[in-house]
């Protein structure tokens, strides 16, 4: 049974997973995908929300268990294995939040015309002002919640407006005509990978919720945490379903917000500022908090002044933007090495959950073992060859 006073810090962890996840490119991977595959992309997405929750919950679970942070877990399962993948989660952070200040800058652009630099600064400073205040953690979750209700409204709007074809999507969801292996992995990538995975049991062991008896309610807050973010990318995926099934051409540079204004003209337009500013914005504030609870247990004064640590991730990935714009390479590499996080934290959280230095006496669901090491197998080989191709443009 949920204890009704968690309530609010299990929803808040659920959202900031979910909107963590929901970031630029979530909405730019799922109307492209859409627009490839059609109907067909249902599967896809059900296919990925099948391994989400598989690697969510063993994630979660162990963390609540062992009542320790993951790079502390890590640490324990081979010494310096929490240094390592502290390192890959901080850097791939910092990477992928500076493509999230942009897309904040770019709703800021949508809405109100100014260039995104200064949009960014202005969404930067915002985010910033959240880890100003006494309840800073507290604040953090009812903005994570209210952002992802407004992106909800939106999308459903936007899908009935739309048109899509329900029945078709229904069928292929179940019966495609084509299955995409490499979509949904980065679908699964996109959605528990680096540092998301660990952004809601992070949260959860702040907030005290940790150790046996609060297993459900960690159950229960991951499940949810998948389910906000595939709601989401359902109605993106109808949205655009709609657009493209009607023959509309999206546009190639933009082609999330092309599906807004198809759909619901110049307003719809106006709310796909909404949406990516609500998507980049918290993305900022999840990359940031998660990135340094990866750290703050290797020194004391890190976790004295956590909130002032989160402040100075978020403000040099802002001037990293600002000042150099999204580098290209930096972005290519974090990617590939994304692919790579998500095999080697989940493998280790895996073997902790069988190791009784880390668990004690806690018997492993064989279930998510299974769901788990399915997840670390596929995610390994693709994460692996998309480096392999990856890394010769960094060198041109």
């Amino acid at each position: 049974m949920l204890k009704h006073k968690n309530w609010g810090v299990l929803l808040g962890a659920a959202f900031l997973m979910a909107t963590s996840a929901v970031g630029p490119g979530f909405l730019t991977q799922t109307t492209v995908f859409t627009q490839t595959l059609g109907a067909s992309f249902g599967f896809v997405i059900l296919c990925s929300i099948i391994l989400d929750i598989g690697a969510q919950l063993n994630v979660w679970r162990v963390i609540a268990i062992s009542e320790s942070r993951a790079q502390d877990i890590a640490n324990k399962v081979l010494p310096g294995l929490g240094f390592f993948i502290s390192l890959l989660i901080v850097l791939g952070g910092f990477a992928f939040n500076i493509g999230n200040v942009g897309g904040a800058g770019l709703g800021m652009n949508v809405l109100f015309g100014i260039t995104p630099e200064t949009g960014a600064v202005i969404a930067a400073s915002a985010a910033i002002l959240i880890f100003l205040v006494r309840e800073a953690k507290k604040v953090m979750d009812r903005f994570a919640q209210l952002m992802g209700f407004l992106m909800i409204a939106l999308m459903v709007y936007v899908a009935i407006t739309s048109a899509p074809p329900l029945a078709e999507a229904a069928i292929k969801t179940l019966l495609p005509e084509e299955i995409d292996i490499t979509a949904i992995i980065t679908l699964v990538g996109g959605t528990v990978g680096g540092y998301i995975t660990f952004a809601g049991g992070h949260r959860l062991l702040d907030a005290g919720i940790k150790g046996r008896d609060s297993l459900p309610q960690v159950n229960s807050s991951a499940v949810s945490g998948i389910t906000i973010a595939s709601v989401i990318r359902i109605f993106l995926f109808l949205a655009a379903l709609g657009v493209v099934s009607k023959g509309m051409v999206l546009d190639e540079s933009n082609p999330p917000a092309s599906v807004f204004q198809l759909a619901a003209g110049d307003i719809g337009y106006k709310m796909f500022g909404v949406v990516m500013l609500s998507a980049a914005i918290t993305s900022v504030i999840g990359s940031a908090y998660t990135s340094v609870s990866f750290i703050k247990s290797f020194h004391s004064s890190i976790e004295k002044y956590e909130n002032w640590a989160i402040i100075l991730f978020i403000v040099i990935s802002t001037a990293i933007f600002v000042t150099i714009g999204r580098p290209v390479h930096l972005l290519i590499l974090a990617g590939a090495l994304n692919g790579l996080i998500l095999p080697i934290t989940l493998g280790t959280m895996l073997v902790a959950a069988y190791n009784r230095k880390v668990v004690g006496d806690y018997k492993h669901p064989i279930l998510l073992t299974i769901f788990g090491s399915l997840v670390v197998l596929v995610m390994a080989w693709l994460g692996g060859y998309t480096l392999v191709q990856q890394l010769p443009a960094l060198f041109e």
